[in-house]
């Protein structure tokens, strides 16, 4: 009996980035609502600061994701992707 692959293997680190992908776009979501949000006043960035926001929430999320672990990588049995 001949025994076919149907799903391509994946190496456990291309699985953690998977997760940590994932749990990067979540957190850049999150930012955008409930994060620092644009300076106001003498000393704020005018209209740059809002078009280009959405580059520092980025960096933000990417940072916190590779700090955090959020879980949104795990399979339903417990383990991670």
């Amino acid at each position: 009996m001949d025994v076919v692959q149907v799903f391509p293997v994946v190496s456990s680190h291309a699985r953690s980035s998977v997760g940590n992908r994932l749990e990067e776009a979540f957190l850049e979501e999150m930012l955008k609502y409930c994060g620092p949000g644009p300076s106001e006043g003498a000393f704020s960035g005018g209209a740059g600061e809002g078009q280009f926001s959405s580059f520092l929430n980025r960096e933000y999320a990417s940072m916190m994701a590779e700090k955090l672990d959020l879980g949104l990588g795990l399979t339903p049995g417990g383990h991670h992707e």
